[in-house]
């Protein structure tokens, strides 16, 4: 049953708290004055030896993201009918994103951009990872192209 759920949707569910939350910013950090300041300006210095590198909470969550889309990917491989449910529903997400990103004040920063862009890729790889993969399972390939 869980894996009908596309994971994506956890990094949408964790943005929209954060952005539409009243007061969930100010839980984590009582210091930042907005979403942005908290995304961007709050983390962690790294003293590197060639200088120091800043690693932000948007960057954290750009990284589970990308996480999440490497499982997506590997989930795509399954040529099941749940697959199928799970690649229609990444659409969903995906459009929820996108009409957030345009409509919704909040969302229109990089971090969320990404985001969304990582949603689209969870469909088009979704999609096309599962029609080659059926292609194989089916023998449609032309033979002698190996």
């Amino acid at each position: 049953m869980l894996r009908l759920i596309p994971l994506i949707l956890l990094a949408v569910i964790f943005y929209n708290f954060l952005a539409l939350g009243s007061g969930a910013i100010h839980y984590f950090d009582p210091k930042a004055a907005n979403l942005a300041d908290f995304l961007y300006k709050d983390g962690i210095t790294i003293p590197m030896h060639s200088g120091s590198w800043f690693f932000s909470i948007s960057d954290l969550l750009l990284l589970v993201t990308l996480g999440l889309l490497f499982i997506e990917i590997i989930k795509a491989t399954r040529t099941t009918s749940r697959e199928i449910i799970n690649h229609a529903l990444s659409m969903l997400v995906f459009v929820v994103a996108l009409l957030e990103f345009i409509l919704l004040k909040g969302f229109a920063t990089s971090t969320y951009f990404f985001i969304m862009m990582m949603a689209l890729f969870d469909v088009i790889a979704g999609y096309t990872i599962s029609i080659v993969a059926a292609e194989h399972d089916l023998g449609l390939g032309r033979a002698g192209t190996d």
